[in-house]
């Protein structure tokens, strides 16, 4: 199944937009290729960006806390086990012990890096980091595979307590989802009543690998709309479903 999420908040937009940088971190430190490289660096960058909200790291020490307590509330529950629920408490206690041991405004280590600042305000030019513009950086990247690899590794080390936070968020968010739905959308469209619950943080929209159709979606405290279109591709524009055409797919929302 191919799964489209959809975030009801700036808060939650922001937890998988830093999940989507750090899988893309992860697979180029993977490589040792200079490019690879590059664009290490380039996405360290952009999680330094959408990392910059000052009120990030206080929503998710505020959001463990929360869940920590709210499974406290399932000790000695015959119907949970004990020894899952304990492991589950220690991840969220050291997690929030690791954000809130975080001094200063996140990525300041990078911010006070002069050469990296440099690198970063130039990367934002087409071609602005040539040998001619930076010769330092392109000094850096013929230094040996492992050498960049560790500096790499040095300049993201501040960065895992939070990350650590949005994967246990967004796990917490996502396994909470519940009874998934089965659905059609006759002429490619769909709409659900919200009756004004606002309590949802995510919708996660489901549909088979063969089904030639994207969901465009939109939602309210009042109403969730899906319009499933043909996507466009080679310069094609996206075009909406015939109102004959039946599309099948499963929706699942998500609270914490």
């Amino acid at each position: 199944m191919i799964i489209y999420e959809y975030p009801f908040s700036e808060r939650i937009r922001t937890l998988l937009r830093l999940e989507d940088l750090f899988a893309k971190l992860d697979h180029f430190l993977e490589q040792s290729g200079v490019y690879e490289h590059h664009a290490a660096l380039l996405t360290l960058f952009e999680i330094l960006d959408v990392s910059g909200r000052t009120d990030l790291k206080l929503d998710l020490i505020q959001e463990l806390e929360r869940q920590r307590q709210a499974l406290l509330g399932f000790r000695n529950n015959p119907a949970i086990s004990e020894e899952a629920l304990s492991g589950v408490l220690y991840e969220l206690e050291q997690a929030s012990a690791a954000l809130l041991s975080m001094t200063g405004k996140t990525g300041q280590h990078l911010r006070e890096n002069d050469w990296l600042m440099a690198i970063k305000s130039r990367s934002a030019m087409p071609g602005g980091v040539c040998e001619f513009d930076l010769p330092s950086y392109h000094y850096w990247q013929h230094l040996p595979s492992e050498a960049r690899h560790a500096e790499l590794l040095g300049w993201l080390q501040p960065f895992l307590a939070l990350r650590q936070g949005v994967e246990i968020v967004l796990r917490l968010l996502r396994g909470s989802g519940g009874n998934t739905e089965h659905h059609v959308a006759a002429g490619g469209s769909f709409q659900r009543m919200m009756s004004g619950v606002v309590a949802q943080q995510m919708v996660r929209v489901m549909l088979d690998p063969q089904t030639p159709f994207v969901p465009e979606i939109s939602a309210n405290r009042y109403a969730l709309n899906i319009r499933f279109v043909q996507p466009g591709t080679s310069g094609q524009r996206s075009r909406q479903c015939g109102s004959d055409v039946e599309v099948p797919f499963d929706l699942v929302f998500c609270i914490l």
